[in-house]
């Protein structure tokens, strides 16, 4: 008879078992095969390690040289010009002429003033002249009329003693008496007249005399603006941005140039607006040229930011450079802060993109990067001061972040 044969289980489970350890393997393996995170070429990545060190606070600009005066050359009058007399670069000195120009509006203008000028001298020596021969006629009249009430006045003193002795009757003494008041009467009234007339004349002289005043002043104003079309140099030193050309017409206002102080110059430098709150008047730094280094400080902030910069002014404290021109590049040290020991890491391009909150640390293998939040402290042209997120050793990517996106990680590949 037949006899039941039992199953090996065992072979069926080592076969299950070596399937699923197969098909492990295989899913780990297709795991490893595929990217985790955005993938990036590792040739090109910048890679810098975080490290204890001493942050220097400095940065490094570049300044260019600008005269430390200048004074701007502006048309004070519109005309042609007829002569040039000196050129772009020229060392000039003060009151040299620099050209001229013609404006015949001006010319007849002074013309005009010169006349109304004269007409009112004239008429003044008329009024002066007028005033002195009535004045003569008054004080003849008034000569006259006092010999009068002289006369008058004895004659009635005479009829006083006269009338006292009864040679004559008192209607003579009151004739002559009423006489004598009438005469002076007469010599009351004609020096009031005259010192009336006095003070008439006089007012319409100071009146005169203050028209012509005014036409003096006019007289000058356009004569000044007929001798400000032969321009002379304000002050003395080197004539730029000069291109004047004989037969161009120019208005009034326009730029025609500009003198700078040949001797003695400042630096002008472009600074990222990170560095805005950190920057005060007085700062110091310095600038090197042929091995020498040359002190300089802030002198001016212009906190206007144009394309993510803003502009300063700096200084030299202790002399310059002897050899130095308008529009020349030095690189110039400002100190912002004293050194100090601090976890370090090289400046990049990412501190743009990220704002200093977030970087990618590398991971040992150097295949991958993930996104880290940091918090950054001060910042050099070389260094940046990690303040938290990091540690010694730790290796980070310095490259732009600007094609990354907002990846939480990075598949680096070889």
């Amino acid at each position: 008879m037949d006899i039941v044969v039992p199953r090996r289980r065992g072979k069926a489970i080592a076969l299950g078992a070596a399937a699923a350890a197969a098909t492990a393997l295989a899913a780990y393996a297709l795991w490893a095969w595929m990217p985790h995170g955005l993938q990036i070429e590792g040739a090109g990545l910048r890679i810098g390690q975080a490290a204890q060190g001493v942050f220097v606070d400095e940065i490094v600009v570049r300044a260019s040289a600008e005269p430390l005066n200048s004074v701007i050359l502006d048309s004070v009058e519109s005309g042609r010009v007829e002569e040039v007399f000196a050129t772009d670069g020229a060392l000039v000195k003060k009151g040299q002429l620099l050209f001229r120009i013609s404006n015949p509006q001006r010319n007849l203008e002074l013309l005009a003033r010169q006349s109304e000028h004269a007409v009112s001298i004239f008429n003044l020596s008329n009024l002066r002249v007028s005033q002195e021969a009535s004045a003569n006629d008054h004080q003849r009249r008034l000569d006259d009329l006092q010999f009068a009430l002289d006369q008058v006045r004895k004659q009635h003193a005479r009829n006083v003693r006269l009338a006292a002795q009864g040679f004559i009757s008192s209607v003579a003494l009151e004739e002559s008496a009423d006489k004598l008041a009438q005469q002076q009467r007469t010599l009351t009234q004609e020096q009031h007249a005259t010192r009336a007339e006095i003070g008439v004349r006089r007012d319409a002289e100071q009146q005169l005399e203050s028209a012509i005043h005014g036409l003096s002043s006019g007289l000058k104003l356009v004569s000044a603006t007929v001798e400000a079309l032969a321009v002379r140099a304000p002050v003395e030193g080197r004539l730029t941005n000069f291109r004047l050309q004989v037969g161009e017409s120019i208005a009034t206002g326009k730029n025609i140039g500009r003198i700078d102080d040949p001797q003695r110059f400042k630096l002008s430098a472009s600074v990222d607006e990170y560095y805005l709150n950190r920057m005060a008047v007085g700062r110091t730094g310095g600038v090197k040229q042929d091995e020498r280094n040359y002190a300089v400080a802030i002198g001016a902030i212009y906190p206007q930011i144009k394309e993510g910069r803003f502009a300063v002014e700096l200084l030299f404290q202790n002399g310059q450079p002897p050899v130095l021109n308008p529009g020349q590049s030095l690189d110039a040290r400002i100190t912002l802060g004293e050194p100090a020991r601090a976890l370090l890491l090289p400046n990049g391009a990412f501190i743009n993109d990220s704002g200093g909150a977030w970087v990618y640390v590398v991971d040992a293998a150097g295949r991958s990067a993930q996104r880290r939040p940091v918090r950054i402290g001060r910042r050099s042209n070389s260094q940046i001061e990690v303040l938290d997120g990091l540690a010694a050793g730790d290796k980070v990517i310095l490259s732009s972040y600007a094609a990354y996106g907002n990846s939480p990680r990075l598949q680096i590949t070889q």
